[in-house]
Parts: C-alpha cells; sequence; structure tokens
C-alpha cells in the first residue's frame, strides 16, 4: 500500500499542494491526518520520491495560512464564533483556559499549542478574540509552524532512512514518536490545570 503510494506521488506537483490543504484544514478539523501527511512526505522524501525541503515549505506554509485564518476568525467574528463554534461545555473551557494561557504567556503557548491536537484551534482563536497584535503573532506563529513542519518531516525522513527497504515500517515507528510526543505534550497540560485547581480549591 505505502508502495503503491509512493509511486503514485512521485514527481506529482499537486502532492506538495496536498501537505499545504491539509496542514491548513488541521487548524479547523483536529481530525485532518496533517502531521501524517508531513510525516508522509519525509518519508518519500528519504527515497527520492518527494523533496524534503519542499515538503517542509508546503506544510509550513498550510500551517501559517490556517493560524491566520483562525487568528482573523477570531478578531473580527468573535461573538458568532463562541455561539456556535465553542457552545459546548468542554470546548468553551477551552477557550477560556486559553484566553488565560495567552494572556499570561503569549507567543510561548502558540508555540506549544502547535504540538497539542485541538489546542492549535482554541490557541490561535483566543489569540484573535484578544486582539494580540498581528506582528506579534505572525512572528510567534511562523516560528512555531516551521519548526513543526520541519520536525515532522524529518522525522518522517530519517524514519524512512532507518528502513530503506520497508519505507512502511519508517512511518510506523515516526508515527509513534510523533502521538508519544503529542500524548506526552497533552499530559503534561493536563497535569498543570489539574495542579492549578487543586491550588485555587485549597485556597
Amino acid at each position: 500500500m505505502f508502495n503503491s503510494l509512493a509511486d503514485m506521488v512521485s514527481g506529482a506537483w499537486w502532492s506538495y499542494l496536498l501537505v499545504v490543504g491539509l496542514a491548513f484544514a488541521d487548524v479547523f478539523f483536529p481530525l485532518v491526518p496533517s502531521e501524517t501527511a508531513v510525516l508522509t512526505g519525509g518519508v518519500l522524501a528519504s527515497s527520492g520520491d518527494m523533496q524534503l525541503s519542499l515538503v517542509i515549505i508546503a506544510a509550513a506554509t498550510g500551517a501559517i495560512l490556517g493560524d491566520n485564518t483562525a487568528y482573523l476568525l477570531g478578531r473580527y467574528f468573535e461573538r458568532p464564533i463562541r455561539r456556535w463554534v465553542f457552545r459546548g461545555a468542554k470546548a468553551k473551557e477551552r477557550l477560556e483556559w486559553s484566553e488565560r494561557q495567552v494572556t499570561e504567556r503569549g507567543g510561548e503557548l502558540i508555540a506549544i499549542g502547535r504540538f497539542i491536537p485541538g489546542g492549535r484551534t482554541a490557541v490561535t482563536l483566543a489569540c484573535g478574540t484578544l486582539h494580540m497584535r498581528w506582528r506579534r503573532f505572525i512572528v510567534f506563529d511562523a516560528a512555531a509552524c516551521l519548526f513543526w513542519a520541519s520536525y515532522a518531516a524529518l522525522l518522517g525522513y530519517f524514519g524512512g532512512k532507518t528502513f530503506e527497504n520497508e519505507p512502511w515500517k519508517g512511518l510506523l515507528l515516526a508515527l509513534g514518536i510523533a502521538f508519544a510526543i503529542a500524548g506526552c505534550s497533552e499530559g503534561v497540560r493536563w497535569w498543570l490545570r489539574r495542579r492549578k485547581r487543586a491550588a485555587l480549591a485549597d485556597d
């Protein structure tokens, strides 16, 4: 199956547009496999079917466009977004948490949020609703997206190099590492929230 995919996208210009589109859509639909696409692009680059630098550029471009679209929506359509997108109790809690964290940490949270599934949506929207200066937002966001794209693509690339004759094993290895990192990030965030709640309860 993986070899069929490699043959299909080998040399195809639209494969990079696919990476751009998935990275863009992931901001609004966290279930979109953008990171998997970037990892796959890295694996394919290890065998010469794609260009590693172009995979990174495509992923970073899509992520930046998606994040800035979410920022603009949060800035200019705050009320309808709160009413329709974050109407559930958990969704409201996530947005409120993001707004508090953006106020306290700002750029640091933009970088961390890029590696938390669903977190990047709440963080970028919160930056918009809080009217963070766009110049400040774009600097941190561009750096975070470029780092994320490089990390995912290189993870796939070296995974593919490790299993040159069976690239699908490289993809599985890269996915396992990526999921582990995402899980650890989410675990740390959950632990910090629980600790903060416990501290407030003691007060």
